[in-house]
């Protein structure tokens, strides 16, 4: 039963080492069309819990060999926030590891329960998942509990956000011929609106997923991340097959004032001239950049 692995590298967070809250099984208040684990019956707690003391000596161990990592990340093979003994945990980590930023990777539903909310409060970096904020949609997507409350939840991730002092970030999977419309992107931006993330990460399915359902392709990733006008959005991608961008200082400019464009964008979209010329624009002080939870984007 191993509860800890990495660190590993991610374009989004750097360095982490992660934390499997629930290693040996699959323990979640959902059950995703998508998820890579085998379908399992949705469920309200674990079940199965992992002692703080294990954890902790697990941690204090790793740190012992001077591992580099940027992050401790807490996820699961399910939800992170059913762990019981959450908030016990964060204060553990923070007190041992004080040079390293924490960071949960959750569905979200830890909003509803005002003790995982108050906990959730003392982590560096939290990504919630949003599917679809639309309820019937919502429910044929995530397989929740029918208990959690769509509206209630974009509510309270709302109020999260005006209470935290951290980052942020919302992330949106899209499902072939489930959440991939302009309908459901309408919604989405709406709650987004008011949750006010610090950025989305916009993907698809990319591992054989527990139920028989599609992934869509980058290009309607792209199409659907144009309908998303309230925050920047990074998308996931793995390679470009266009043809690369090029761009005079003007349209470069113009580009970047209507929206920000992150350093994966560049890295993969734009082609050699534009990026010289960006590096000059930044020197210049007409491009800004921004650092939104580890990921830089370019604005004017």
């Amino acid at each position: 039963m191993k509860i800890l692995f990495g660190p590993v590298s991610s374009r989004r967070f750097g360095r982490s080492l992660g934390i499997d809250l629930s290693p040996s099984k699959k323990q979640c208040n959902f059950d995703c069309v998508y998820c890579e684990l085998d379908p399992k019956k949705a469920q309200e707690k674990q079940d199965e819990i992992i002692s703080i003391d294990k954890i902790i000596s697990e941690v204090k161990a790793m740190l012992e060999k001077n591992v580099e990592f940027d992050f401790l990340t807490l996820t699961a093979n399910g939800e992170p926030s059913l762990y019981p003994y959450l908030n016990e945990l964060i204060l553990s980590l923070r007190s041992i590891a004080k040079d390293k930023k924490l960071l949960i990777l959750s569905n979200g539903t830890a909003v509803l329960d005002e003790d995982k909310f108050n906990a959730l409060l003392k982590l560096d970096v939290v990504k919630f998942s949003l599917d679809s904020a639309v309820a019937k949609t919502f429910y044929r997507i995530d397989r929740a509990l029918k208990n959690i409350d769509l509206e209630k939840m974009i509510e309270k991730m709302a109020d999260f956000r005006a209470r935290f002092n951290g980052d942020l970030i919302m992330e949106i999977l899209v499902v072939k011929d489930l959440n991939d419309n302009e309908e459901e992107f309408e919604a989405l931006n709406q709650a987004l609106k008011k949750i006010m993330p610090l950025r989305v990460d916009l993907s698809t399915i990319d591992r054989p997923p527990a139920y028989a359902v599609k992934k869509v392709s980058e290009e309607k990733l792209l199409e659907l991340s144009k309908l998303i006008d309230s925050t920047p959005v990074l998308l996931a991608k793995r390679h470009y097959e266009g043809e690369k961008l090029s761009f005079n200082e003007e349209e470069l400019l113009k580009m970047l004032h209507l929206r920000s464009q992150s350093e994966i964008d560049i890295e993969v979209k734009f082609d050699e001239q534009p990026k010289t010329l960006l590096n000059q624009l930044i020197k210049e002080k007409k491009v800004k950049i921004l650092d939104l939870a580890g990921v830089k984007f370019y604005k004017v």
